[in-house]
């Protein structure tokens, strides 16, 4: 059974092949509710706890399952369909809820982390399928457009989920959010289980080994890699300047251009308006843009918007441009992300993507806390804005590692044609 309708080889957008819209819809009803509870989870601990310790805390917990179940997700993943990965850790993740319904006193906390714990073990799993999933849906030639339609996902789960949980804890109760995210699970894992069955074999374009004898899988394979290690490197530096962006976020708006809580709240969901529109107009034209050259760009172009928001604030504190700078800011985030996801789904093997997206997501993890747990340890002796300026440096070594690594990896596989059909492999 064939993975999609539409002609092998076509190009446009991803929102061309029925299987594709099916998961992309699955993607926006999971993400609402994930928003629901990511701005639910952290205000309930800081309200059980008291402690801002207490909150940081549980993104720490958040970040330890990708690290720890890092070769186990990537044997998984490579070994078993995607779809059925994907719909087992959303199951998985609705039933692990069902604890949220008793919390009620500060007692209970202990039951909020482990379900934070659980919650980021099953999606340690589901991100690396679904990454996996989309060249076997699309081909590669639309790898662009459905990873920046997939990214749109979250933009516009986080306009409307966000909102909705706060509003929800607010007049409601934790136990409301918790049901409704569960809700989205079932409605999303429906949806991806509708899924065509997934044809797991490799282009004849590939080495192979002996029929019948397993390649070799795992994360420390996908890193002997050569391009899913340099990836994989920049994707990580890229993390650890997010993770002290995490942190030192809050204290940007109220301590050094001195807003409030309002101007925190408008600052962040501004983020969305321009990641909103990249996202619509790669979900049109990705294919037609080359996935390095819209990685280089991304990169470059973040770094220079980065150091802009940072350093404007010894010329004004008016927050009418740093709405502007944080909107603006979403175009190269998508534009990076899309790239980079491009690539390492071309460069490597249908049957072990999996192992690569696990490693991908090691190294997220991993940077991302080295991030939050240095930005938690300085900001108050070094101060807000001399750490924002090492995180624009470290986004600035993000773009100089993807300028020098990446290339490395196109020259490497320029010489391979991409694969003209919807089957799960890549030219890498």
């Amino acid at each position: 059974m064939t993975t999609t309708s539409t002609r092998p080889g076509a190009g446009g957008s991803a929102m061309a092949v029925p299987a594709f819209r099916r998961l992309w819809l699955a993607g926006l009803v999971s993400d609402t509710g994930d928003w629901l509870m990511f701005i639910a989870l952290p205000l309930v601990v800081l309200q059980l706890s008291g402690s801002a310790v207490g909150t940081s805390f549980a993104f720490l917990l958040e970040l330890a399952p990708p690290v720890l179940l890092a070769p186990v997700v990537a044997r998984v993943t490579d070994r078993l369909s995607h779809r059925l990965v994907m719909v087992v850790a959303m199951a998985g993740q609705a039933l692990t809820l069902l604890p949220l319904l008793l919390v009620h006193t500060a007692s209970d906390l202990p039951v909020v982390y482990a379900v934070i714990v659980a919650q980021a073990s099953f999606g340690a799993f589901f991100l690396p399928a679904k990454n996996a999933l989309l060249p076997t849906l699309v081909g590669l030639e639309r790898a662009n457009s459905a990873n920046a339609l997939v990214g749109l996902n979250n933009d516009l789960g986080r306009i409307v989920g966000g909102p909705l949980g706060g509003v929800l804890l607010a007049v409601g109760s934790l136990s409301a959010v918790a049901l409704i995210d569960m809700a989205s699970y079932v409605v999303a894992a429906a949806l991806v289980l509708s899924l065509p069955r997934e044809r797991r074999t490799e282009q004849s374009g590939h080495p192979s080994t002996h029929p019948g004898t397993p390649k070799p899988s795992g994360v420390l394979h996908a890193l002997a890699d050569g391009p899913t290690r340099h990836l994989v490197i920049v994707n990580t530096v890229a993390s650890v300047a997010q993770g002290l962006f995490l942190v030192l976020f809050v204290f940007f708006v109220t301590d050094v251009i001195r807003g409030d809580a309002a101007d925190v709240g408008l600052l962040r969901g501004v983020q969305a308006i321009g990641a909103i529109g990249a996202g619509l107009a790669l979900g049109v034209l990705g294919a037609k843009i080359d996935a390095l050259r819209l990685a280089l760009i991304g990169a470059s172009t973040f770094t220079v918007i980065t150091v802009l928001c940072w350093n404007a604030s010894f010329v004004t504190h008016a927050v009418p441009l740093y709405a502007l700078l944080f909107a603006t800011i979403g175009v190269p985030a998508v534009f990076m992300g899309a790239g980079l996801t491009s690539l390492l789904q071309q460069a490597t093997y249908g049957a072990h993507r999996g192992s690569a997206f696990a490693a991908l997501g090691l190294g997220q993890a991993i940077g991302q806390a080295i991030g939050i747990t240095a930005a938690g340890l300085l900001q108050e002796p070094l101060g807000t804005l001399p750490l924002l300026e090492v995180q624009a440096g470290t986004y600035a070594l993000t773009a100089l590692l993807a300028f020098v690594l990446l290339p490395r990896r196109s020259r490497g596989t320029s010489g391979r044609p991409a694969p003209s059909g919807p089957a799960p492999s890549s030219s890498g």
